[in-house]
């Protein structure tokens, strides 16, 4: 029986920023098996107070519907942090298992910046998979923890059989122009020192391993250009 591996990465923006035209993205991976494995999960359905910033457009299910998926068809969901318009549908998934960093889903249980959402991100324990750094999901697919955005934040390496090595950033470097060893702190961010620490990692990863394609979690202007379901990478 041949091992699963990574052979398909679909790109969605499903809500957007409109004052800062900013994406909210979601990721889907196909691997040889037939496993459905969905990185993220975008806005809540109904946005909380405080949340007006946000729209919500072609939202996650719809666009996995249009290349013949339900909810249920999801096998696994890897959960990078739980902000909103990350983790905003968890709970539609109700056949998945979820993959977290440990350090992340135990801050969240008291961290009122998660609160909100808290109905879809806090599912039963044996329902979630904690992991402990980084971590091989399965081969070609690559957990690499990158806290400073909040902790636990986990960014996503993927390995594709022709589009070669791809880094999914996500919030650890949301956009291109962060993704330098020259930037400076001016201390007005309390966490600046740890979101470095990951950016280096990050760039560190990317040099040894010859990466030819970083996608930034939130980059409009990168994101004209890439790839968009039903077109994906392989």
């Amino acid at each position: 029986m041949s091992q699963s591996a990574v052979t398909r990465l679909y790109l969605m923006q499903v809500g957007s920023m409109p004052e800062y035209q900013i994406p909210i993205v979601c990721y889907l991976v196909q691997t040889n098996d037939g496993r459905n494995i969905l990185i993220d999960s975008g806005l809540p359905e109904i946005m909380p107070e405080g949340e007006a910033d946000f729209v919500n457009e072609r939202d996650v299910i719809e666009q996995l519907a249009s290349i013949g998926l339900k909810p249920d068809d999801i096998d696994t969901i890897i959960s990078t942090h739980y902000d909103g318009d990350h983790a905003g549908r968890h709970g539609s998934f109700t056949k998945a298992q979820y993959v977290v960093q440990r350090a992340h889903h135990l801050d969240a249980a008291s961290n009122p910046r998660f609160a909100d959402i808290r109905s879809q991100w806090d599912q039963p324990m044996e329902r979630i998979q904690l992991v402990d750094g980084d971590t091989e999901l399965l081969p070609g697919l690559e957990l690499i923890e990158t806290s400073g955005h909040v902790p636990g934040h986990q960014s996503v390496l993927l390995r594709l059989p022709q589009s070669g090595t791809i880094l999914l950033t996500i919030d650890a470097v949301p956009f291109g122009e962060g993704f330098t060893r020259d930037v400076q702190d001016d201390g007005s961010n309390p966490d600046a020192a740890a979101i470095r620490a990951s950016t280096l990692k990050l760039l560190d990863l990317v040099e040894r391993e010859h990466i030819g394609l970083v996608i930034f979690g939130h980059d409009s202007e990168q994101w004209k250009g890439l790839k968009k379901l039903p077109a994906y990478y392989e």
